[in-house]
Order: C-alpha cells, then sequence, then structure tokens
C-alpha cells in the first residue's frame, strides 16, 4: 500500500510515499480501505512537529477518513468486512489503508459519500463539543464563530444553526462573508478592520442589540480572542478552540469577573480518549442533522492523493473555505 510518511518534521513538501505491506489487524482492531481523507489544521502542525501530541518518526500523518473494511481482527463485533465507514483517528489517515477501532469508528449513513464522511469528521465533532459540551448552549442564543470561512467555522455555524442560534460569523473579506451567509450565518462581522479590538464588540452590539454574544467560539487566538472578549454578553462562554492565527493570547483574569464570564478550553482528543460512548453519542446527533438537511460539509476541493502536500499548504495558510479532501485508493463514491 502507498502512504504518505514524515520521516523528519517540516514542510507538508518534506513527506515521501513509501509502499509498505497491507497493513493487519490485531485484537480489537480492523484494517479500512480508505477512499477519502480529510485535512485539518492541526495535520499541518503534526507534519510540521509543532502539534501536542506527536508520533514517533517515521508516521503517517492524517486523522479523518472514509472507506471500506476490509479486515477484523479478533474481537471485533458490531462491523463487518465491506461496511461503509469514517473514522477519526490520531494518525494514519492519509495512505490506502488505516487501521481504526470500533470507538473510533462510526457506519456512514446511506447517501452519504466517502468524500463527505472524510470532511464530517474532526471539524464537527470539534464544533459541536465546542458549542454544547464547553460552550454549554442554550436554545436561542447568539453565538459568536471565529475563523467562520473555515473547516470548524462553517461546521459550526449549521449546527449551531440547526439548534437554534443565532449566528454571528466572524470573516475577514467579502468573498468569506458571502459564503458564510450563504451557508445560515444570520450576520457577518468584518475582523478585516483597522481597530478590530472596538470595531468588533461594535459590530457585535449592533447586531444583538447591545446586548453581546451569549458563546463565543475561537479557533483564532491572537487578537479575535481579546477583541471577542469585550463583545461578551453578560455571564457569556468563551471557548478556546485553537491558534490559527499565530499568537496565543493572555486574559487579565480581573476582567471575567466584572462581566461574569467564563472561558474553556477544548481539546477534542481527550473526549475520544476518555468518554468514547459521548463521542458516538455527539456523532448520532451529527448524523440526525445531516438526514434533516441542517447540516451538509462544504468541501471546497476534492485533490488526488498524489497533491496531497498543496492541499496541506493551502489549509496552513487559511486559503480553504470549508474542507479539502484527498481522494485514496481507487475513485471514491
Amino acid at each position: 500500500m502507498r502512504s504518505y510518511r514524515v520521516w523528519e518534521h517540516g514542510l507538508p513538501s518534506t513527506m515521501r510515499i513509501d509502499t509498505l505491506p497491507d497493513l493487519v489487524p490485531q485484537h480489537g482492531e480492523m484494517v479500512v480501505d480508505v477512499k477519502a481523507a480529510g485535512i485539518n489544521f492541526p495535520d499541518t502542525l503534526v507534519i510540521s512537529g509543532k502539534y501536542q501530541i506527536l508520533p514517533c518518526r517515521p508516521f503517517t500523518p492524517g486523522k479523518d477518513l472514509a472507506g471500506v473494511v476490509c479486515s477484523v481482527g479478533r474481537g471485533i463485533t458490531g462491523y463487518a468486512v465491506g461496511d461503509r465507514v469514517m473514522a477519526q483517528v490520531e494518525h494514519g489517515a492519509f495512505a490506502d489503508q488505516a487501521v481504526v477501532q470500533p470507538r473510533q469508528t462510526y457506519r456512514l449513513p446511506d447517501g452519504m459519500s466517502f468524500e463527505a464522511g472524510a470532511a464530517m469528521g474532526l471539524v464537527y465533532q470539534t464544533a459541536h463539543f465546542a458549542l454544547v459540551e464547553r460552550g454549554r448552549f442554550r436554545k436561542g442564543e447568539t453565538v459568536l464563530i471565529g475563523g467562520a470561512a473555515g473547516g470548524v467555522g462553517m461546521a459550526a455555524i449549521q449546527i449551531a444553526k440547526g439548534l437554534g442560534a443565532r449566528v454571528l460569523a466572524a470573516v475577514r473579506s467579502p468573498d468569506e462573508a458571502a459564503l458564510v451567509l450563504e451557508a445560515g450565518a444570520d450576520a457577518a462581522i468584518d475582523l478585516a478592520v483597522e481597530n478590530l479590538r472596538d470595531d468588533l464588540r461594535a459590530q457585535v452590539h449592533a447586531a444583538t442589540e447591545g446586548r453581546g454574544a451569549d458563546v463565543v467560539l475561537d479557533p483564532l487566538g491572537a487578537d479575535f480572542f481579546t477583541a471577542a472578549l469585550r463583545a461578551m454578553a453578560w455571564c457569556g462562554r468563551l471557548v478556546v478552540i485553537g491558534f490559527a492565527a499565530g499568537d496565543i493570547p493572555s486574559v487579565k483574569v480581573n476582567y471575567l469577573l466584572v462581566k461574569n464570564i467564563s472561558i474553556s478550553g477544548l481539546q477534542w482528543s481527550d473526549y475520544r480518549d476518555r468518554t468514547p460512548e459521548r463521542i458516538q453519542a455527539v456523532q448520532s446527533e451529527l448524523f440526525g442533522l445531516w438526514r434533516t438537511g441542517a447540516i451538509r460539509p462544504r468541501i471546497m476541493r476534492v485533490f488526488p492523493f498524489e497533491a496531497l502536500p498543496e492541499a496541506l499548504e493551502l489549509v496552513a495558510d487559511g486559503k480553504v473555505q470549508g474542507k479539502a479532501v484527498v481522494t485514496v485508493g481507487t475513485p471514491a463514491a
């Protein structure tokens, strides 16, 4: 089988495609013929050596995959060869085959393509946990989403609207504004302003009759974090998802006291490892929202396997609106 591997941390272009023996499942494992793999910003951090969890080198990166079960190990129940599945793994998705465990794996609903399954993994789980588990969202509240045109942001817009939120989508260009409004956001918040610290709050207050945002989802960090704090409603909740804008911000905690606001963080993989039953329940809810049409992964572009480094570089540079997906193995269907 073909497998991208990281021998030394660096740019995506430093990876190489190795030919390896076909995988054999051990007890409690399955092997999936990968048909499509989703690309996430953390993949670029893993490859560069900047992520919090780094496998021993050489390793195959990639966290989201969809495909067909081709073999099962001893002790596997509930899955069989031929099942169409999606899975989220710590690494290993960027290859013709991947080893998965049942707690990481979900059957694809009828009618969902492999590309859509690969695009509906980590970002939708992350957005749901940030909004509901960490942000304690309640129907009818206003949600401000940073980086709203990206993978997590687009997923968060759809999930929040599906659960009854008023959504303010923070973007950096007119094209992104049109995209998020088409996706269902109630208003676009312009981040490409001269004075983000004051202008973000002014825009949010104008959209909420001066009340502010009840929940903020922040995958950006940097200046957005500081500005968003000032745009929050009384007893608002901000969830730190990542630092795609680069800088890791800090906060003066007296400000939290004055406004009765709270800040929490989300490391989704901890939920996957500690509470797999919760992950399964959330995925079932996401599939339910998909069946009703409330959520639909927006795939900006599907890349061939050989163009994976190009796709990763676009994601790293913030040039992907929605999701980028790579086809693997035989053409996806």
